[in-house]
């Protein structure tokens, strides 16, 4: 069997062109502060391959999605490799628009830290006297670019995200803009209702959109994992202090308190709490268990 080379590698995710589809491994690596870490986290890529098939199933009736399979049984040979069962996920081939899509329904984290300095988040006035952790009285959509690997996406206005689309699709920024907004709100919402039945705050998240043969805006990427959302527990949730969560927090706040200490490797009773995390998101959301 012929060895297969990713054709682009990101922090955690491997891509293998398939001809006329793509297929997106997750690995079981683990990046914070958009550093790669030396640790793997075992079942994080299958993890994050269900959770965004659960909720690509969940939203197509929004916008529709690049997946097309899971089945490994349906992919070439090679990714019937016990290596690849359950995390990769054959994916439409897609002119990727150069935006991250994120949405904010609580401040914290950097929005937080924003807030606390002027009001605002991400240039958007914000009313006062909110808490940290609170739910804001809407959603808030804040884009940014994306950045290659080892830089840092840089946060824009949505005046600025028209412009950006603008340089890339003359004569369509505008449109592309308001399209990729009210996606954002709309998914966001139509999760984060769902999530609270199961127990479960969508503190924020980001979604990427790419466009198929006919222009048209598809969902691609990751969706609503414990990588690319803030998840937190309802049980226990109180607006004035930072919550407890289900995604790599666990790992970042470890970190950030051992700083200077730890070469960019966790201990290993730190690691196994941290798939824990992420399994419990998993078995919240979906009611299975994986």
């Amino acid at each position: 069997m012929e060895e297969l080379k990713p054709v682009k590698e990101g922090k955690v995710r491997e891509i293998y062109d398939n001809g006329d589809s793509l297929i997106m491994v997750a690995t079981d690596r683990i990046s914070c502060f958009d550093v790669i870490l030396h640790n793997t986290v075992t079942k994080k890529g299958t993890v994050l391959t269900q959770i965004s098939k659960f909720w690509f199933d969940y939203t197509k009736d929004i916008v529709p999605n690049h997946m097309i399979t899971v089945d490994n049984n349906e992919m070439p040979e090679f990714f019937r490799q016990d290596r690849f069962v359950g995390n990769s996920m054959m994916c439409r081939k897609l002119d990727m628009l150069p935006l991250e899509c994120i949405v904010r329904g609580y401040i914290t984290g950097s929005g937080w830290a924003s807030y606390q300095k002027d009001g605002t988040v991400c240039g958007i006035k914000l009313p006062e006297g909110l808490k940290e952790s609170e739910k804001l009285p809407e959603p808030i959509y804040t884009p940014s670019t994306k950045a290659e690997i080892g830089d840092h996406d840089e946060n824009i206005s949505y005046e600025q995200s028209i412009a950006h689309l603008e340089k890339h699709y003359p004569g369509k920024g505008k449109e592309y803009a308001g399209k990729l907004k009210d996606l954002t709100i709309a998914l966001y919402k139509k999760c984060a209702d769902y999530a609270l039945t199961r127990g479960i705050i969508i503190a924020d998240t980001k979604f990427e959109f790419g466009l198929d043969e006919d222009g048209n805006i598809v969902l691609a990427d990751e969706m609503l994992t414990p990588d690319s959302s803030r998840f937190w527990p309802l049980e226990g949730y109180e607006a004035g202090k930072s919550q407890p969560s289900f995604d790599k927090q666990f790992a970042r706040d470890w970190l950030k308190a051992n700083d200077g200490k730890h070469d960019w490797t966790l201990p290993q009773d730190i690691v196994d709490k941290t798939i824990e995390k992420y399994l419990e998101g998993y078995r919240l959301l979906t009611g299975k268990e994986l």
